[in-house]
């Protein structure tokens, strides 16, 4: 690949035959050559000149809209400015951090819609951050309101050690960390990535992975693009609200590159349930990328065995690894090969020591996902807490050196001091251990818990307690949390629960005897909440919920099962209405909304994510009665309290 900057690569493909699909309904596509995309960035380029944007700038990309946010993206870049992508999200939590952003930017460039522009200023009035606002304001492009792109602007051309955009996590609101990706960092990772996963102009791409994250940006669209692949795109939100259309897309559409990170593959199965589906042929599929959390084996297992009556071959699941501070992937499997996992004594897996390997079963037995090798030009260390390289089959600090690898993050440098060692090696805070070559991922380093001298992983045993009933992956949250006087950690576990506390009970006291027979641990707590904090990726935030249980915010409910737990039969459910409890759900799933029983979720701001949360609820208090499709044509709470008041009646009779 002969371009060293994605402006190269965008100049390159003006007169490839091939095209962007943005996949807007089951029937409803819009289709932008390559050609077209190079025409319209520079015409968007034209408008953000106009305001006074010059080469060197950052601009914030904070759309929903994947064409609007993909054509100002490359804008941007055309003019030598850098896109910093942020998820508009449906939380004051999303709007604040993209005022804290802004200020770090400093004088950013805002690309947006009237809508969220004006939702901004709303919340930015409420906190007494106007002034922040109107800086923005002052430079924002509203693409909406942009119609006439018949006038390109002037490209810059770059140099592939210069800016190409900034990654901030998908974290803390309160210290976002913003990776800063070269041009010269992207085209090394597209080189390593094409070479390991062997894309070509034949492949044809399908997405519903957003873009604000690193994997639908980089690996979904920049990937794909710069190999010339016919790609298709539909928005996360559809995929959220009719999963089914993903698999009939990729079908229809002869698909042969897809990917999901877990809560995908489970939020996908749920919904498709027993159900077969008609006229679906997925044999053209040859890569399934699956990443950005840890994978499940068993999860990866049960979505193959549904679909292979569809023609999805098992070797077209691809587990990889990566992370926004390799621009995008560090290791790959072979393609084609069958996705394998190794059987490691959960009790053995201390930084330094050599890890111990048992039989798949075994009582100890912790199955973790072979993510392959380092793909080329990147290169993996396992080292020890001094960065020391540790020799193969011990666990330890994951490092990485490569011409993807990020310099630094923007503006940090206590952070990029502590994190990126003299000769280059980037710690990315996860752990690992490397077997036969193979890299298996086994946790973050600030999220291990430590009991009893040994080190224990969250998502291992969140993995156990998710097999008590009702439970599921991300419903629960395993941490070490140290109360005050506490000499260590104790293992603490955190259940999404919006019911009594007597309900509560039986849950707890399920996942305490699930965590002590399957790994031989003592379960310490077991906390209600009524959310599980998370990241706009889906990665569980364990860290907010130690402080939290640790600072007392849970002692209140804590003490009502203990009372309950002296007196068991003490306490009996108070019989509320449907109307009350699904309101009830709603205010859980939208903090500080304060909802009313005639407010339209949708108008309120309510994601598809949230409503799927909000339908998970719902079916746990009336299993069975609605589809999540059916919170569309009843958006409000008093319509659906009605609508489920006499499907239960139907059904009574």
């Amino acid at each position: 690949m002969p371009h060293d900057t994605l402006i190269d690569i965008l100049e390159a493909n003006r007169d490839a035959d091939r095209s962007i699909h943005y996949l807007e309904g089951e029937h409803d596509e819009r289709v932008v050559p390559f050609g077209s995309l190079y025409d319209r960035a520079r015409g968007i380029l034209w408008h953000l000149q106009q305001v006074g944007a010059r080469s060197g700038d950052k601009m914030i990309v904070f759309l929903s809209h994947n064409q609007q946010f993909i054509e100002g993206f490359w804008a941007a870049l055309s003019g030598g400015i850098a896109p910093v992508p942020l998820a508009v999200g449906i939380s004051d939590e999303h709007r604040h951090k993209l005022l804290r952003i802004a200020t770090l930017l400093g004088d950013p460039l805002l690309y947006t819609d009237r809508k969220n522009l004006e939702r901004i200023g709303a919340f930015a009035a409420s906190v007494g951050e106007t002034a922040v606002y109107e800086r923005l304001k002052r430079r924002a492009i509203l693409a909406d309101e942009l119609t006439d792109l018949s006038r390109p602007g002037d490209t810059v051309r770059p140099a592939p050690g210069d800016l190409a955009f900034i990654q901030f996590s998908s974290g803390s609101t309160s210290d976002p960390k913003g990776v800063v990706l070269t041009h010269g960092n992207v085209v090394a990772n597209l080189r390593g990535a094409t070479k390991a996963a062997g894309f070509n102009n034949q492949d044809v791409g399908l997405s519903w992975m957003p873009l604000t994250h690193d994997m639908g940006l980089i690996g979904k669209h920049i990937f794909m693009f710069s190999n010339q692949i016919e790609n298709y795109l539909m928005p996360t939100e559809l995929f959220i609200r009719r999963p089914l259309l993903w698999p009939k897309f990729a079908s229809d559409k002869r698909a042969t590159i897809l990917s999901s990170p877990n809560f995908g593959y489970r939020h996908f199965l749920k919904v498709l349930g027993d159900r077969s589906l008609e006229g679906i042929d997925l044999s053209a599929t040859r890569l399934i990328f699956n990443g950005a959390e840890p994978i499940s084996v068993e999860l990866c297992d049960e979505f193959m065995d549904r679909m292979a009556p569809y023609g999805l071959k098992r070797s077209a699941m691809f587990p990889v690894y990566g992370l926004a501070e390799a621009t995008l992937a560090v290791t790959f499997p072979p393609p084609g090969s069958a996705y394998a996992a190794r059987h490691f004594d959960r009790h053995r897996l201390s930084i330094g020591a050599p890890a111990g390997i048992v039989a798949a079963g075994a009582q100890d037995a912790l199955s973790l996902m072979s993510v392959g090798r380092p793909i080329p030009g990147t290169e993996v260390r396992i080292a020890d807490e001094a960065h020391a390289a540790l020799p193969d089959g011990s666990v330890g600090h994951l490092l990485i050196r490569g011409g993807n690898v990020t310099h630094g993050y923007y503006q940090a440098p206590e952070i990029n001091a502590r994190t990126i060692t003299a000769d280059g090696w980037l710690d990315t805070g996860d752990l690992g251990v490397v077997v036969e070559g193979e890299l298996y991922v086994t946790g973050r380093a600030k999220e291990i818990i430590f009991v009893n001298g040994q080190n224990y992983f969250p998502h291992d045993l969140e993995a156990i307690a998710q097999h008590a009933a009702g439970l599921e992956l991300g419903k629960v949250a395993a941490a070490g949390c140290r109360p005050t006087g506490a000499e260590s950690d104790e293992l603490t576990l955190f259940i999404l629960h919006r019911g009594s506390a007597a309900e509560f009970l039986p849950i707890a006291a399920e996942v305490t005897r699930l965590v002590n027979e399957h790994a031989g641990l003592e379960v310490a707590h077991v906390v209600p909440v009524r959310r599980i904090p998370k990241t706009t990726s889906g990665k569980i935030q364990r860290v907010a919920l130690e402080n939290a249980f640790v600072a007392g915010e849970f002692a209140a409910e804590m003490a009502e099962l203990a009372q309950l737990r002296a007196a068991p039969h003490a306490h009996r459910n108070a019989d509320v209405g449907v109307e009350t409890r699904i309101q009830a759900i709603c205010d859980a799933a939208l903090p500080g909304k304060q909802v009313a029983v005639d407010d339209n979720l949708f108008e309120i701001g309510a994601s598809s994510l949230t409503l799927i949360q909000i339908h998970e609820e719902i079916d746990k208090e009336y299993p069975g009665v609605i589809d999540l499709t059916e919170l569309f044509d009843f958006p409000t709470v008093a319509e659906l309290a009605r609508h489920i008041d006499a499907k239960l009646g139907t059904a009574h009779a």
